[in-house]
């Protein structure tokens, strides 16, 4: 899920602590939101006739011998930094990213993609620079940009919002089950940064005193609105090496920060030795004043993707591909139920 408010960005403040709830994005009320509609449509047809299923990350249709998969997102707000800096060169790249890497945690090898484009005012230039960043992402997953849909509309848009949908083909023995099992170990994978989520947060924390276009004070960048731009992160590469080392189940680390690794089962998941985060996020929650939870809940922080599998085949994964260890699977002291499951980070418990 990516970050979706639609505030305009260039805020300041007093420096009090900042949360994302106060930025405009309340998780909880997200959820709450987001269930209700699951709750309205049911399971479906399909899935009633026995013909369909899900995952935490995509939707399945059996089709026989395989699953179909269909996954979709978009950029959220992080299209507010692109247009104060008047660059949407790399904003195709997250929305490819943030369907992909969707499809890839539930066992799917992305296969084609199909874009939507909505703006006040057709511009050439600026769709251009979204046409090439969605054909260099679908270059990076190694799938086919289908096409799409281009869609003018004055009165509801202001600017552009860009989203997608994937589909995505996986053999039924080649799922993941979607579940860790107590004594499993962790493989991490580092981000590239913030990629498309938290994106309301982090821009409300640096334009309290900052302009994208400032200087940006850590190495890397030219403009603060440039590290906030550094395209997310495509771990389509992982698909293989994860089937052929038995991971279980895989976790993109989007909105909800850490939490995300509580979908693969109601256990305490130790995390001790993942990446460290970037200096963009060291910016943001200096400038916003936002407490370690509140960044660990929210954002990345450095490692975008984790699977759990058995220990003995966890180096190996890391080591065939460029990720490592960062913790273990623990039972929960509250048994496998959802509501007893948490994350341990850094002297945190999420």
């Amino acid at each position: 899920m990516s970050d979706g408010d639609g505030s305009d960005g260039g805020e300041s403040g007093d420096g009090d602590e900042l949360t994302y709830a106060d930025a405009g994005v309340d998780i909880d009320a997200s959820e709450a939101a987001t269930a209700a509609l699951i709750g309205a449509v049911g399971g479906g047809v399909g899935e009633e006739a026995g013909e369909g299923s899900d995952s935490d990350y995509a939707g399945l249709l059996d089709i026989g011998d395989r699953y179909l998969a269909l996954a979709t997102d978009g950029v959220g707000t992080k299209l507010l930094v692109a247009e104060a800096l008047n660059d949407y060169s790399t904003v195709g790249i997250d929305c490819i990213a943030m369907n992909v890497n969707d499809l890839v945690a539930a066992g799917v090898r992305p296969v084609a993609f199909v874009d939507y484009l909505a703006v006040d005012e057709p511009d050439e230039r600026f769709a251009r620079q979204v046409g090439e960043g969605l054909s260099r992402g679908a270059e990076l997953a190694e799938m086919a940009l289908v096409g799409g849909e281009t869609a003018v509309m004055p009165d509801v848009i202001r600017g552009l919002d860009l989203a997608g949908a994937c589909v995505g083909l996986a053999p039924k023995d080649a799922l993941f089950d979607g579940r860790a099992e107590p004594g499993d170990a962790l493989v991490g994978w580092r981000s590239s940064g913030i990629h498309s989520n938290g994106l309301t947060l982090a821009r409300k924390a640096v334009t309290r005193d900052h302009a994208y276009t400032d200087s940006c004070p850590f190495d890397g960048y030219e403009t603060l609105g440039a590290a906030l731009l550094e395209p997310t992160a495509i771990y389509a590469a992982l698909l293989d090496p994860m089937r052929e080392h038995g991971v279980r189940g895989a976790a993109h680390v989007t909105g909800g920060g850490w939490t995300n690794l509580t979908r693969l089962g109601g256990h305490r998941y130790a995390v001790d030795d993942e990446f460290d985060p970037q200096p963009v996020f060291e910016f943001v929650q200096s400038e916003g004043n936002v407490t370690d939870e509140e960044m660990y809940r929210t954002f990345n922080m450095g490692t975008g993707f984790v699977a759990a599998l058995d220990p003995e085949a966890a180096e190996e994964l890391a080591a065939a591909t460029d990720g490592r260890v960062i913790g273990r699977v623990e039972a929960a002291e509250g048994g496998t139920s959802s509501e007893g499951s948490s994350v341990a980070i850094r002297g945190l418990e999420l």
